[in-house]
């Protein structure tokens, strides 16, 4: 076998199929973002846009958090005092007083009795599933059907039977669990907020159905930490029920601007999952410095209501903009809106459009990140976007779809102050 010859034509029939990615190589400069540089040399030598003057609407970084001054000050500190590794995994030398005072934190912000840190949510997600799934020997697993790769991977890692119910089709879910006796380990796998869709799910009716059929419950709220609940502590918090959820699955990647996941939930639980999981037992934990900065990040997250706010507040403005203009979207009353455009090519067309038109950076979301078919671009507004931002983003929009509207400066700014933040936070 030519294993080269075989990559090749592996990727080449991806590049014909129209899933083939490229990366821009950004530059996200505190001073200057949401404009952001673009080294198009090594990209595709495209001299026809400015490199300094790109507007980023794709962004993970919800609070702007890896911006913050108290959370890089606190992280130069630490790397200063300790270095940059961590020196080992968590079992030969590499937990430091930063791990542990972090998942002591995320316990107590997520109002349970115990944390665990991993190096990303997807490896906390695959391994503690597998972990789970192994351990519990004949266990029935129930996943909602756009649950995320890392949830997936770890359920079939582990090789457990699984039901995958329609998306936050709580019907649907208890006609599966009703089809399984009831002394059954059985364990309820879902998201929060689903980043694809910006849908959101009532976390306690799940709490009810996972009671009445005998179920465990694994979270996701990679997505909703930071920015919904009581101080940004989640769907779950929001609905009163996070010690009621039996792991929940969080990141610092996203709202707290760092790197890394965990799971939180009871302290029998997670001393379990630290005891036999392969994913965390033999993996180098995060540097000190990120431990750290994390926990300074979640400290002021917490007592930034303002912020949430006003990106739930922007993400209602948007919304009312784009129905007036008629610009498909999913409407999932999240800060994250997904705009319609099914076909990847069309999708990377109106991404190459916006950018060297108009100067705004939103990647293409195809196959295999979400199902064939159902391309969007997917847009995250953060505190730094100004209702100007959104304006011209819309005007933008409406080029690249072929919507004939004239939109003025301020076409939509005088009806902000109606609008109200999504009844989430």
């Amino acid at each position: 076998m030519n294993y080269i010859d075989f990559f090749k034509n592996e990727l080449l029939k991806f590049k014909n199929d129209g899933f083939y990615r490229k990366f821009l190589p950004i530059k996200r400069s505190r001073d200057i973002f949401p404009l952001t540089k673009i080294n198009f040399d090594s990209f595709n030598n495209d001299k026809n846009i400015s490199d300094n003057d790109i507007k980023i609407w794709c962004t993970n970084d919800y609070l702007n958090m890896s911006h913050n001054e108290q959370v890089i000050d606190r992280m130069v500190e630490v790397i200063r005092e300790v270095g940059t590794g961590s020196g080992g995994t968590r079992n030969i030398s590499g937990t430091t007083q930063y791990h542990i005072e972090l998942e002591s934190k995320l316990a107590k912000f997520h109002n349970r009795e115990s944390a665990l840190i991993f190096n990303s949510a997807y490896l906390a997600n695959q391994s503690t599933l597998w972990t789970l799934c192994k351990k519990l020997k004949d266990i029935q697993v129930f996943s909602d059907e756009l649950n995320h790769a890392s949830l997936i991977q770890g359920i079939k890692n582990s090789g457990a039977e699984c039901e995958v119910f329609k998306h936050n089709d709580l019907s649907h879910l208890e006609s599966l669990l009703k089809k399984y006796d009831h002394d059954k380990p059985k364990l309820i796998v879902f998201e929060s907020l689903y980043s694809m869709d910006g849908t959101l799910t009532n976390v306690s009716e799940y709490v009810d159905l996972a009671k009445k059929y005998n179920a465990l419950t694994y979270l996701d709220e990679v997505h909703a930490v930071g920015l919904y609940g009581d101080q940004g502590s989640g769907i779950a918090n929001k609905y009163g029920v996070s010690n009621e959820i039996d792991i929940i699955n969080g990141t610092l990647a996203k709202a707290f601007g760092q790197i890394g996941g965990y799971i939180a939930g009871n302290k029998e639980l997670i001393d379990f999952i630290r005891s036999f999981t392969p994913g965390f037992i033999f993996t180098t934990s995060i540097m000190p410095s990120v431990a750290a900065a994390s926990k300074k990040s979640i400290e002021i997250a917490e007592q930034s209501d303002f912020l949430r706010k006003d990106i739930h507040k922007k993400a209602n403005y948007m919304r009312k903009a784009l129905t007036e203009v008629g610009i498909p979207f999913i409407n999932g009353q999240s800060h994250i809106i997904p705009l319609i455009t099914n076909s990847a090519d069309k999708t990377r067309l109106y991404s190459e459009e916006l950018l060297k038109k108009y100067k705004i950076y939103v990647q293409p979301i195809f196959y295999p990140t979400v199902p064939k078919d159902t391309a969007r671009l997917r847009i995250t507004i953060t505190p730094k976007h100004t209702y100007q931002d959104i304006d011209h983003l819309i005007r933008s929009l409406c080029s690249v779809y072929n919507i004939k509207r004239n939109i003025s400066h301020n076409s939509f700014i005088e009806k902000t102050e109606n609008l109200t933040s999504v009844n989430v936070i």
